[in-house]
């Protein structure tokens, strides 16, 4: 069981949030998880990241685990103060299949975090645009990761995970010289599931219709908003992230991009709020946290209440 305990490590800002599971306790709980084919596993890791767990294969959505933002802008006006705590040594994940990047923002591509992540796992695969292909191999310097690029026209299917890429806006939507996405979300389908991870994004014109045809069991869904003083680019905001969900038709959505760094968070009762109006079901993880499938409700029927807790 992954128990609460006080933070030793005090940040400029004061004491950093205590993930709700690190560390071995967390990697017992996703080893114990069951392997079967009837229900997925998810562990929210901290900014964006996800970890998916199927049957005996992980699936790493877009990992920020070190500190290297925070050092990057430790002496300028714009430092990244962390508010929780790290919740794995990347090193330890060691039965990682694949991972992501959905866009070239260190907090998607963290050479860190991906480093360590390969030196666990040898064959190791990341899937991101085909138009940061090269960008990535110049940050990462990982000799023989193999690379994989994706655009928004042709799938990728990797073991048991099928890759589309969807448009995403941030904040406007940008394609290099072959028109390729250079920021993108992601929607997996395994066995009968399907996944939206939403990179970073605003709404925009194709948003909903590229999302809908994929009948989306769980949308993960940013809600830190767009703030132009923040000086970096924006995201949905929680009323705008329960709106999507709802739009597309998603299952179940859950929330992230909050609780990482100071200037750029969001409180997540806004998303509640909005999820509860649309009646649109919705949880808010704390780092660390899991979730499993057989919450969702049976037979493929579209709940009619909120169900955050």
């Amino acid at each position: 069981m992954c128990r609460r305990r006080k933070s030793e490590i005090k940040p400029l800002s004061g004491i950093l949030k205590t993930a709700f599971c690190k560390d071995n306790a967390l990697l017992a709980a996703i080893k114990a998880a069951d392997r079967g084919d009837e229900h997925f596993h998810l562990w929210w890791l901290g900014q964006s990241g996800f970890l998916i767990k199927w049957r005996s294969s992980c699936l790493l959505f877009d990992p920020y685990l070190s500190d290297s933002l925070t050092a990057k802008y430790a002496d300028s006006d714009k430092p990244h103060i962390r508010i929780t705590e790290r919740v794995i040594d990347p090193l330890h994940l060691d039965f990682i299949n694949i991972t992501t990047s959905s866009h070239n923002h260190t907090d998607h591509l963290d050479a860190e975090t991906l480093q360590a992540l390969a030196q666990a796992n040898p064959r190791l695969k990341i899937v991101l645009p085909a138009a940061n292909l090269e960008f990535a191999a110049q940050r990462l310097q990982i000799p023989n990761l193999e690379m994989i690029g994706l655009n928004d026209k042709q799938p990728v299917t990797l073991d048991q995970f099928t890759f589309h890429g969807i448009n995403a806006a941030h904040n406007e939507i940008e394609r290099d010289e072959l028109g390729q996405p250079k920021f993108m979300g992601f929607v997996v389908n395994f066995g009968p599931w399907s996944i939206y991870h939403s990179g970073d994004t605003l709404w925009h014109e194709t948003i909903v219709s590229e999302l809908r045809e994929h009948r989306i069991d769980l949308a993960l869904v940013p809600i830190n908003g767009n703030d132009p003083n923040r000086r970096v680019a924006g995201n949905l905001n929680g009323i705008e992230a329960a709106a999507l969900a709802k739009a597309i038709g998603a299952r179940i959505a859950v929330a992230h991009h909050f609780d990482m760094f100071e200037f750029n968070t969001a409180d997540p009762g806004e998303f509640i709020t909005a999820c509860q109006g649309l009646a649109q079901p919705c949880r808010i993880l704390e780092n660390g946290e899991g979730w499993c499938s057989e919450e969702l409700v049976p037979n493929n029927t579209k709940p009619t209440t909120a169900d955050c807790p």
